[in-house]
C-alpha cells in the first residue's frame, strides 16, 4: 500500500517518530487510523441516540403531548414557570 501525504503531515508524521513515542512512521498511521475508528464509533453512538431521542419526540407529538408555544412572550413564560 502507498500512502501520499501533504508535506505537513509527513512533518507530522516525522516529530512524533523523533519524538521517541513511536518506532517508525506506520505506527504512528496506525494509531491515527485507530483513533478515528473510535472518532467514527462515538460518532455513531450519538447520531443511534439523536435518532432514538427523535424518535421519542415524535411519539410524544402524536400522542399530544406537547405546549404550543407560540410567540417569544409565551415561551418566557413557559420558562419562567419552570
Amino acid at each position: 500500500m502507498h500512502v501520499s501525504l501533504t508535506a505537513k503531515l509527513e512533518t507530522m508524521v516525522r516529530e512524533k517518530v523523533e519524538s521517541g513515542l513511536y518506532n517508525n512512521a506506520s505506527e504512528v498511521i496506525r494509531e491515527a487510523l485507530r483513533l478515528m475508528q473510535q472518532q467514527d464509533e462515538v460518532r455513531r453512538l450519538k447520531l443511534d441516540r439523536l435518532r432514538e431521542e427523535i424518535a421519542k419526540g415524535e411519539a410524544d407529538l402524536e400522542a399530544g403531548r406537547f405546549v404550543a408555544l407560540d410567540d417569544a412572550d409565551t415561551l418566557d413564560a413557559y420558562f419562567a414557570a419552570r
